[in-house]
């Protein structure tokens, strides 16, 4: 049987054939695609006409398809669905593709054809391809002599290594620390399904018997919540803290990883890792970013400690234990704004709130309409596809969906495309978002926590972004932007969720068909200030924390990562007992395996762009298809063909003001 991986695929718009792939193939195509791929760079070396754009720039954006198919494809399932086989070519996957992005990048042949070529000649999306390739040659070292070239292939080779030991050991981490309960007394406040489900999880990870608590990527386990018992929270919460802590694995690869990137930054003319990934951002320095950080810590630590007083108080307690947190925050939203969050659920079940809710919007917002189809092959039985069309009934890409939870997946939510829009390759986009909503028990619908509807909305705001793009060439497409920019289209699809027309169109209770009360929503946007001191600290915490290993000082090693991690909190004027970073060392994949270092700052940086867009809808009539035209025309379909920065003020007509982030998050004293 051929590989389908090594021939561009006949299924609509390119869509896998999961049906014929295991880890066999992936293993098989990315090898053939470094080869073929190596062939193609030849090529362009190997002409002897003066350097262009169009032998020499373009030959080497189109290069690579069956590396870049397998890759994405690959990456797409193993994180959805990392089986064993999955896991077990994973180091080598990853090591391939590091050390064939050195070759392109290290190959100072290539560097010096493309440095020939006459950029005054071009103009738009070719001139943006050109000057943002050169960049990347150079920030990968290009201009470095042949030792130092040597060394940053060693260092990128481990750092690669050792990121793909921390992304495995961290699941096997998490699925390790599910805390089992013996009794369903212990799991007093959960609601039957919740029961149900855990019982389920208990007889899936081979108990006879007993409830089984999963647990989620952050610190804050969404059980804690609701369980009555203190005992009980407790033991989910420590269990939840101490992931990692067992045998030091992930702390030990997250410290090595911190001196390797240190010295790769210094390699590559850099003060820290922090100054090397911010050239590739839209933050202007280090100092920029530390100076937000710490205005933000100051205002949101004074809000979480005013919260802390009040939850004592009614806890009846002199401090709250940080397991209570969460329960006696439920308690103020019952008490002081009538909300009951698991009350809350039976009114927002996944398919409405997908259909009515998500997709809803797209069409009001965008003209878009959506139609499941069941006729492609699928790497998980859980995953769902729709095809995706403009209002004028011409088809626009595919949407894929991963909803549930389950062991060989993250944690987390996240996008990723499968295929990018790119004129240039006849491609149209292929986006997926992958979430972990628990999965009901056979015959209950899935009810989602408001949390987890928000989460919905966030990543289709991604997906968005991936299916609006409309450039020519792949690598500027769609999310390919700065990091801290690239949660700026997703943050602002959340604000659709409070909406009036769209919340009564999909908040329906599933079982008396009742809409969500209007009091309730009343009171869910009258509480959206409470909570947001511990909400926006527990944030904070984590981008401090990330901040602080990689500006770490090249040279530095740090012996004791526990308590590296403790004084770079309390430094900052955290209290890491009461409130925790959103992520710990042990377990912070976003910056150790997911391409976040240095860049988990990226969301509250986004959200001032976020802030002042929502306000910009408000001001001009809200739920609109003018305004969703205005914006999918100049920001989503955009990517990063121009600078996202200019496509912004050209959307707005001025920069973001950072005043309606500070109203939103309750900060205004800062």
């Amino acid at each position: 049987m051929v590989n389908p991986l090594l021939q561009r695929s006949e299924l609509p718009y390119q869509w896998p054939d999961f049906a014929k792939l295991g880890a066999d193939e992936y293993l098989q195509a990315v090898q053939t695609g470094v080869t073929v791929q190596n062939e193609e760079i030849r090529v362009i070396l190997d002409n002897s006409e003066p350097a262009s754009f169009a032998n020499s720039f373009l030959p080497l954006e189109r290069s690579g398809q069956i590396l870049r198919r397998a890759q994405s494809t690959y990456f797409t399932v193993l994180l959805a669905h990392g089986t064993e086989s999955m896991l077990a070519v994973q180091a080598e996957i990853t090591g391939i593709g590091t050390r064939q992005e050195d070759e392109i990048y290290l190959n100072a042949a290539l560097h010096t054809r493309l440095k020939q070529v006459e950029l005054s000649a071009l103009s738009g999306e070719d001139l943006r391809l050109a000057t943002e390739t050169l960049k990347r040659f150079e920030l990968a070292g290009a201009t470095l002599d042949e030792a130092s070239k040597t060394r940053l292939r060693e260092l990128n080779a481990q750092i690669a290594q050792l990121s793909s030991e921390f992304s495995k050991a961290a699941l096997e981490s998490m699925n390790a620390h599910a805390v089992l309960f013996d009794t369903v007394e212990e799991l007093a406040g959960l609601d039957e399904s919740a029961i149900d489900q855990a019982a389920e999880a208990a007889r899936r990870a081979g108990h006879e018997q007993g409830f089984l608590i999963t647990l989620v990527s952050p610190t804050q386990q969404p059980v804690m919540a609701e369980l009555q018992l203190a005992a009980s929270r407790r033991k989910v919460y420590e269990s939840s803290l101490s992931r990692g802590l067992d045998d030091d694995s992930t702390l030990t690869l997250a410290s090595e990883m911190a001196r390797l990137r240190a010295e790769r930054a210094q390699l590559l003319g850099y003060a820290t890792h922090a100054d090397a990934a911010l050239a590739q951002a839209t933050a202007p320095d280090t100092a920029a970013v530390a100076q937000r950080l710490t205005e933000l810590t100051q205002a949101a630590t004074a809000n979480a400690r005013a919260e802390a007083e009040a939850l004592a108080e009614i806890a009846g307690v002199q401090r709250i234990d940080p397991w209570d947190w969460q329960y006696y925050s439920q308690a103020v939203l019952r008490e002081k704004y009538a909300l009951d969050s698991a009350a809350l659920r039976p009114y927002f079940e996944l398919e409405r709130v997908l259909h009515d809710g998500v997709f809803a919007t797209a069409t009001r917002l965008y003209g878009l309409s959506f139609s499941e189809r069941t006729d492609l092959p699928l790497y998980h039985p859980d995953l769902r596809v729709w095809e995706v069309f403009n209002s004028d009934g011409s088809a626009l890409g595919l949407f894929a969906g991963d909803f549930f939870a389950r062991d060989t997946k993250k944690g987390g939510a996240w996008m990723i495309s499968l295929r990018d829009a790119a004129a240039d390759l006849g491609e149209q986009p292929v986006v997926t978002n992958t979430l972990n909503i628990s999965k009901p028990v056979q015959g209950q619908p899935a009810l989602l926590t408001l949390d987890e509807t928000r989460t919905l909305f966030h990543e289709f705001g991604h997906a968005l972004h991936g299916l609006f793009s409309n450039g020519k060439y792949a690598s500027l497409a769609g999310t390919s932007v700065p990091r801290d920019f690239v949660e700026f289209p997703s943050q602002v699809n959340e604000m659709w969720l409070m909406h009036p027309e769209v919340v009564s169109n999909y908040a329906v209770h599933y079982h008396t068909g009742e809409a969500l009360p209007q009091e309730i929503i009343d009171k869910i946007r009258a509480a959206q200030l409470w909570g947001e001191g511990f909400a926006t600290t527990e944030y904070l915490a984590a981008s401090v924390l990330d901040w602080a290993w990689h500006t770490l000082k090249p040279g530095t090693r740090v012996e004791d990562p526990l308590a590296f991690e403790r004084q770079a909190l309390l430094d900052f004027g955290f209290d890491p007992d009461l409130i925790p970073p959103r992520y710990r060392t042990a377990y912070f994949q976003h910056i150790f395996a997911n391409g976040y270092s240095a860049g988990y700052y990226s969301y509250i940086w986004s959200e001032v762009l976020d802030a002042d867009t929502v306000q910009w809808f408000v001001e001009n009539g809200g739920l609109t298809r003018a305004n969703g035209d205005r914006f999918r025309a100049e920001l989503l379909s955009r990517g990063n063909t121009r600078e996202p920065l200019e496509s912004y003020e050209l959307f707005r007509g001025r920069p973001a003001e950072v005043e309606p982030l500070l109203q939103r998050r309750g900060l205004v004293k800062a």
